[in-house]
């Protein structure tokens, strides 16, 4: 039977009992709280102070069992003592002075002990500066936010700066040699942020299970054609399947259909953003005619048939030429291909995830969120690394999609043919 707790306080003593029952559970008079208050720093540099002497038991058994104890050297070993040196070892997440043993071989070489040298790279540290800057801290201002119970070096905004950059490049690499042939993919999602004067096309895959997945991404000038085909050709290296068809959602972008043609050709079906081009169209519009508009084209997607869906924007698109050619240009490029979810059956809950670019969007606003601080954007690989971070950001708070049931009837209408085979198998 499970047992309720509750706390009772008077002015002497803090106690918790078993409701129901006199059985006293613990009693810790709040004077003892008042004395643990006052010594809490003060426990916690002793901790510091006997963590530094367990560093020093570990470097200096490394060099009893290279050399021998003290006086008494390994005639066999073929080195010795050399005595100290100043040095630093990371502890508490920053530089620590320690006084570390030397070591050389008898004609008078410096032998390198392999615990100091582990001692000198500390991995959290380097998680602690990634989380750190994610969460809004600048290289500048992290030494405040660092809590030290043992004196040590100053942290530099240079030094900061390092261990971020080791720490993002893991990220990009862990992201850019992601292998791919084992998600069972349905749907990829393209977009690109800008970032200075560079360009990071993105992609986003949905699996048959629901579950997002950030692929790939690729770094150009500009959102073309190339760095879209390059980014596809760089996935089907790391194992996307060519010969399978996949929904491509994209925002419209000539550049991005070109690049998905390219490589997938008449495979691929596209699904162009209707929230893109309702806003589109939007923008041709006087302001007195947007609200109405708008609200008609939405309820348009929003049907469930296709036919039905294709005949209002159709009726539609009939009266914006008489009103607005311009706006009706703008509804008619591209409109079958807003219509893609819907020919292929996809039920409206499905349909609210596949049917736009919201997914990667909201991705790509974390990256915003994570490089908001950096005033310059250089050439090489810092936009890339930035943006690895922030997706890899984004990638923790993904949930799987709504509607997700019917991604595997999807997959199999868009591949009859490998669903044939599969059965035959």
């Amino acid at each position: 039977m499970k047992k309720t707790y509750q706390g009772t306080q008077d002015k002497s003593k803090q106690k918790f009992e078993v409701i129901g029952k006199r059985e006293l559970l613990a009693e810790v008079p709040l004077a003892m709280v008042e004395v643990w208050e006052e010594l809490q720093a003060q426990v916690e540099q002793l901790t510091g102070q006997a963590g530094l002497r367990i560093i020093g038991t570990i470097l200096e058994n490394e060099v009893t069992r290279r050399v021998g104890p003290p006086y008494r050297p390994d005639p066999v070993s073929g080195a010795v003592r050399w005595g100290h040196q100043s040095g630093y070892v990371m502890f508490g997440g920053r530089k620590v002075a320690v006084e570390r043993p030397r070591v050389r071989t008898r004609e008078g070489e410096e032998v390198e002990l392999d615990s100091y040298a582990r001692l000198q790279h500390d991995g959290r540290r380097q998680r602690a500066v990634r989380e750190g800057i994610v969460a809004g801290l600048t290289s500048r201002n992290y030494r405040r936010a660092v809590h030290s119970v043992v004196d040590g070096y100053g942290i530099e905004k240079s030094s900061v700066s390092r261990e971020f950059v080791q720490a993002s490049a893991a990220q990009l690499q862990e992201l850019c040699e992601k292998k791919l042939d084992e998600l069972d993919l349905v749907a990829l999602l393209i977009d690109g942020i800008h970032l200075g004067q560079q360009v990071l096309v993105v992609a986003l895959g949905i699996e048959t299970s629901g579950e997002k997945h950030v692929l790939g991404l690729w770094q150009g000038a500009t959102e073309n054609t190339t760095v879209v085909k390059e980014l596809l050709e760089d996935l089907v290296e790391r194992g996307l399947d060519p010969k399978r068809r996949y929904l491509f959602v994209i925002d419209g972008a000539k550049a991005l259909r070109a690049g998905i043609a390219r490589v997938f050709g008449e495979r691929a079906e596209v699904q162009r953003c209707q929230i893109h081009k309702r806003r589109n169209v939007k923008e041709h519009l006087p302001k007195n005619a947007q609200g109405d508009y708008d609200r008609r084209i939405r309820n348009a997607y929003a049907m469930t048939e296709y036919p039905a869906a294709k005949t209002e924007l159709e009726k539609i698109f009939r009266q914006l030429e008489r009103i607005n050619p311009s706006a009706a240009r703008s509804l008619e490029e591209g409109l079958e291909e807003t219509l893609t979810v819907h020919r292929l059956g996809v039920g409206w809950l499905l349909r609210r995830t596949l049917a736009s670019t919201n997914p990667i969007e909201s991705c790509l606003s974390t990256v915003e969120r994570v490089a908001r601080n950096v005033k310059r954007w250089r050439e090489g690989e810092q936009a890339l690394r930035w943006t690895a971070t922030g997706l890899l950001e984004a990638q923790k708070k993904f949930r799987r999609v709504k509607g997700y049931r019917e991604l595997q009837l999807l997959h199999r209408r868009m591949n009859p043919s490998l669903t044939q085979q599969a059965q035959v198998a």
